[in-house]
């Protein structure tokens, strides 16, 4: 049962000129090209640099873990930007809160370069650092559902898990951007990066702030938001707040999607954040890691895009089940070869682990999660469940894994990264019993918004 004004949008994308529908994919990657250079940056430097610098006055795993928590800190913030953003995101446009989302990353970017130590301000230098990543977080929270929406609400519905797959890849492509910065810096600066050197990563975002505007300022809007303005203006304008909309009628969408991002965020969290200090903890120099991680980045893009155009023909939902199943096996494995104190082992653990399963996650779980909401609340609804699985599985598995490993050693480790992956897991067969995998064909962008309770069993609208 399709609401007026929410027919599929892929007719207006044929308006677009080839250049302009390249222009908005470009748009869509580099905006989270930037916005993960700056966040990953950060997550590499909570593994490495902010225990030492900021939290120097700790002793044993306490300094990682206050590190780590400040990186939390973000993490939490995320699920209230994408609220904030996608809330004038439905009803504004795309386009604008994609444009202050990117200023307000690279602004807490270079401000956190800028943090005195705790030697020159006391208590003050740990807050600052604190309330620059909630900051960084809000921005994050809204980059991923406006840059995912334009990218997929453009592109013809047969090929909208490869669109959407464009904002997924920024994220490995900010990374390996942040992790090559971050290495060369570190080889050039030498025994001064813990003193100085560590700030210049977070300084070049502002030539990236500038870059990124330029171009993201020539796209045009999603053909979404006229049709929202259309529906609206058709039912007298009688709109609900978007979140109060995405809670009362999608609340079980919000659930199920979230739930099932989790396995995809536990591996950033593990093999991102984690599994680098433990790699250098146990002997693997701090360049090469970095290195590494950088190339199991590469990977991550090329398996990105791989997987999401074969989501277009077999569902988004099989993709994300083979790719848990495959996560599940990868565990014990993957934790060992952290822990070896071997380079080589690192590096397989990095292109399996980052580079085939993380990739294959990250090719379909933007399009999976926006498909399953209504237009006129798409930005809010993936917003929140993609970033509340952020929280979850990429903010607080590292904690998590320190404290586990302090307890129980890689076993216990083991324990909770292969517990998040199963739940992961059991949401998705739910999603793709009950929802209907979403492929080959998929649903139109702008597609039957049915209510969450107005669903048959077998995920059929009810008339």
């Amino acid at each position: 049962m399709t609401s007026p004004g929410t027919q599929d949008a892929s007719p207006r994308v044929h308006a677009l000129s080839r250049s302009d529908y390249k222009r908005v994919l470009g748009s869509s990657m580099i905006g989270s090209v930037i916005e993960y250079y700056d966040f990953i940056l950060y997550a590499n430097a909570a593994a490495l640099i902010f225990d030492k610098v900021f939290f120097a006055n700790l002793t044993g795993p306490m300094a990682l873990i206050a590190s780590f928590a400040t990186l939390a800190v973000g993490y939490f913030a995320r699920p209230i930007g994408g609220i904030i953003f996608g809330h004038y995101g439905d009803r504004v446009s795309r386009k604008q809160m994609l444009v202050i989302s990117m200023m307000m990353m690279g602004c807490a970017t270079v401000a956190i370069g800028l943090v005195p130590t705790p030697a020159v301000i006391g208590v003050w230098a740990p807050l600052l650092l604190i309330l620059l990543r909630v900051v960084q977080g809000i921005s994050v929270g809204g980059e991923w559902g406006g840059a995912t929406l334009m990218a997929l609400e453009h592109a013809p519905e047969n090929r909208r898990g490869f669109a959407a797959a464009f904002a997924n890849a920024g994220g490995p492509m900010g990374g390996l951007l942040a992790t090559f910065v971050l290495s060369g810096v570190s080889a050039a600066t030498g025994d001064q990066f813990l003193v100085w050197g560590w700030r210049i990563p977070f300084l070049l975002s502002a030539v990236l702030i500038v870059v990124g505007l330029v171009i993201r300022l020539k796209v045009s809007e999603s053909p979404a938001i006229a049709q929202i303005e259309e529906a609206a203006s058709q039912e007298e304008r009688k709109r609900k707040m978007p979140i109060v909309e995405v809670l009362t009628q999608h609340w079980r969408t919000v659930v199920i999607t979230l739930v099932a991002s989790l396995g995809f965020y536990s591996f950033q969290g593990i093999l991102t954040s984690w599994g680098t200090k433990a790699a250098v903890s146990s002997g693997v120099s701090r360049e090469l890691v970095l290195n590494l991680n950088g190339l199991g980045a590469v990977v991550t893009i090329i398996v990105c895009f791989v997987s999401a155009r074969i989501s277009d023909r077999v569902g988004r939902a099989r993709m994300l089940i083979f790719a848990s199943i495959a996560g599940l096996i990868w565990v014990i494995p993957a934790l060992t070869l952290l822990t070896s104190g071997s380079g080589w082992g690192y590096l397989v653990a990095i292109v399996i682990g980052s580079g085939l399963i993380q990739g294959t996650f990250a090719g379909s779980i933007g399009a999976f999660i926006s498909e399953r909401f209504p237009a006129r609340v798409r930005y809010t609804g993936a917003s929140l469940s993609y970033q509340g699985a952020s929280t979850l599985g990429g903010g607080l598995t590292p904690i998590f894994a320190v404290a586990a490993m302090a307890a129980g050693g890689i076993g216990a480790v083991g324990a909770v990264w292969a517990g998040v992956l199963a739940l992961g897991l059991a949401a998705l067969v739910v999603a793709a019993r009950t929802g209907g995998d979403d492929a080959p064909s998929g649903t139109p962008a702008g597609e039957a918004e049915v209510p969450d309770g107005e669903r048959s069993a077998s995920g059929a609208s009810v008339a």
